[in-house]
């Protein structure tokens, strides 16, 4: 930092800049030293840290199965908006067709596709229901104990009798 009575770009003697750090330290300490009000930080801000996450503005972020889940349905308008269009043109250009024989023949796959849909979700709902296989492995001494215990309450006002069997 340049002193405001000496000209910029001009480098310090030795003498001047012992003076200059004394005069320096001596300001800090003073009771009268100007304080500072602001303070930037100039380091570069590091691309990962420690910081919690912060809620960012806009849409919130979506989970897996959110998103697969608008994938599906964006396919599946996709898909029926299709067979929809070949339906009414088909309907339109041939004057003969029956909309009864074309909503059959236009609307039967998709039946069987929303059929098989809804098969694939109860198995999988069966396979989640059931329970998890665990497997444990014990290395040396295994010492097993089981404690039951049986309860007896009796009375209109109520007695219970704990036993525990080892």
């Amino acid at each position: 930092m340049n002193h405001p009575e000496r000209p910029a770009g001009r480098a310090l003697s030795e003498a001047e800049a012992e003076a200059e750090a004394a005069r320096l330290i001596a300001e800090g300490y003073s009771a009268n030293a100007p304080v500072a009000t602001s303070y930037k930080d100039v380091a570069p801000v590091p691309p990962i840290g420690y910081a919690l996450p912060v809620q960012q503005d806009g849409r919130a972020p979506m989970s897996q199965r959110a998103t697969d889940a608008s994938v599906l349905m964006l396919a599946g308008a996709g898909s029926v908006s299709m067979v929809s269009v070949s339906a009414g043109i088909l309907m339109y250009l041939s004057q003969y067709a029956d909309p009864v024989v074309c909503g059959i023949v236009l609307g039967g796959p998709t039946v069987a596709v929303l059929a098989l849909c809804r098969l694939v979700r109860r198995a999988k709902e069966v396979v989640e229901a059931a329970p998890p296989v665990i497997h444990q492995h014990y290395e040396g001494t295994v010492i097993q104990e089981t404690t039951e215990i049986n309860t007896h309450t009796r009375g209109v006002i109520a007695r219970t009798h704990n036993r525990f069997d080892r």
